[in-house]
């Protein structure tokens, strides 16, 4: 039986193997009776959604059983009245945002991977993007799951309710479990007021540190108006421009520069105090230079600039790619420690920074590296993280790819509980085995 080729890897680029059959269900009835009977024969699964992680983490070995869920892809219900959705796990993150666009409510979730990463998995990994500083990340947005176990037992947890202190939130176990604990089959979703018009600008900044106060002082200013921060290196600018054919009506020589958009509440418009914090910015000296986007036109460019990460990805391959996550006030210190370290020892390779910062995200993309220096490269960011209250991945999961590196920012006690968990919910190993731990 032949596999299609889009069912053996990831955005990651890892390769494992072939695996010996895809099933793509429709239903979770008929995804229960699938992992029932592989539990039964000690087959193993790995569950596939959007295949757009970087971690690895829905990429099969030689002789698994896929379990895709393309197929589950439908918008149940809506109520309108209480702004809450049931979706099947498979439905896009664009499918939801449109439905909810439509019923009048506005899913806040978003990501550059929108048309085709599921919510499904955007829960299974806990994934933020670009609006966490107001919305928070998707465990925020999630009301209830229902997730098939390892036994192929249903669990309904598809709880609508904000309050509810009727023991342990089963929903967690799954949120960000990356699909070893259970199967997220579908969801409830929570849906927030439709935002008014929203306003956007790009700065140029001189550091990190400068960055970091002009993150506080936006916050201070605009409160819950601040949408997204989006900060980006010179060398990212430089490579996106390259790639895009954009141009920027601000200095481009700048270090670094930042994507903000600000949004007020429905039938409003935030544009006149983003203007007015920006102005604050430049008297005080916390900015370089700026330009405020005079149309959507405008706008869509700067978003551009900022989304340009596929077309970075392909033309920089093979790269190795972070999401690390760090307090404010030690990012420019470790992003000058790595960038100066990474310069040194891989000097052939472009290393671009990015990321959330509200959030406390730092992303690199590093490449192009020979796939023998892949261990290396990874020592290299993540060493710097030990003993700084630091994650090894805010958003992207662990999968196979950060496995190795996970004790660097998780104590003993707190890997040696996820093993517990796992061995009590999938005694076996049926459900994505070697993922996060052993």
């Amino acid at each position: 039986m032949s596999i299609d080729p889009r069912y053996l890897t990831d955005w990651s680029g890892l390769s494992r193997g072939i695996p010996k059959v895809v099933h793509r269900p429709r239903s979770t009835d008929e995804l229960s009776a699938i992992v029932r009977d592989c539990d039964a024969s000690g087959q193993k699964i790995t569950i596939q959604g959007g295949m757009t992680g970087l971690a690895g983490g829905a990429v099969p070995a030689d002789g698994d059983v896929v379990i895709n869920l393309e197929r589950m892809n439908q918008i149940e219900s809506i109520d309108e009245l209480e702004g809450i959705m049931l979706v099947q796990a498979g439905a896009t993150l664009q499918q939801v945002q449109e439905a909810a666009e439509q019923a009048g409510w506005f899913f806040p979730v978003d990501l550059g991977a929108r048309g085709t990463c599921q919510v499904g998995g955007n829960a299974a990994t806990n994934a933020g993007g670009d609006r966490v500083i107001r919305y928070g990340t998707m465990r925020d947005s999630v009301l209830g799951v229902e997730a098939v176990l390892a036994d192929g037992t249903v669990l309904n947890s598809l709880t609508r309710l904000i309050k509810n202190s009727s023991g342990l939130d089963l929903r967690f176990l799954f949120i960000g479990s990356e699909g070893t604990l259970g199967i997220i089959t579908r969801l409830t979703l929570k849906l927030q007021p439709v935002p008014g018009a929203g306003a956007t600008a790009l700065a140029c900044v001189s550091s990190m540190t400068q960055l970091a106060k002009l993150l506080r002082d936006m916050k201070l200013a605009l409160g819950n108006k601040l949408s997204a921060f989006e900060f980006m290196s010179e060398r990212f600018v430089a490579q996106s421009l390259e790639l895009t054919g954009l141009a920027l009506p601000v200095d481009t020589s700048a270090p670094w520069f930042v994507l903000i958009e600000a949004t007020g509440e429905h039938g409003t418009d935030a544009g006149e105090a983003l203007q007015h914090s920006l102005e604050q910015a430049l008297e005080k000296e916390t900015i370089i230079d700026c330009a405020v986007a005079a149309s959507i036109a405008d706008a869509e460019d700067f978003w551009r600039l900022r989304e340009s990460i596929p077309e970075i990805l392909t033309h920089l391959r093979p790269t190795v790619n972070f999401d690390c996550g760090l307090p404010w006030s030690q990012t420019g210190d470790y992003v000058a420690a790595v960038e100066a370290a990474m310069d040194e020892k891989f000097p052939a390779a472009k290393h671009l920074f990015f990321g959330h910062l509200g959030d406390n995200n730092i992303h690199l993309i590093t490449g192009p590296h020979d796939e023998s220096a892949f261990h290396e490269v990874e020592e290299t960011v993540y060493a710097g993280l030990k003993n700084r209250q630091a994650t090894i991945s805010s958003e992207h999961g662990i999968g196979f790819l950060k496995k190795p590196f996970l004790h660097y920012t998780r104590s003993d006690a707190e890997l040696a509980t996820l093993r517990r968990l796992k061995s009590a919910m999938d005694p076996k190993g049926t459900l994505n085995p070697g993922r996060v731990v052993d």
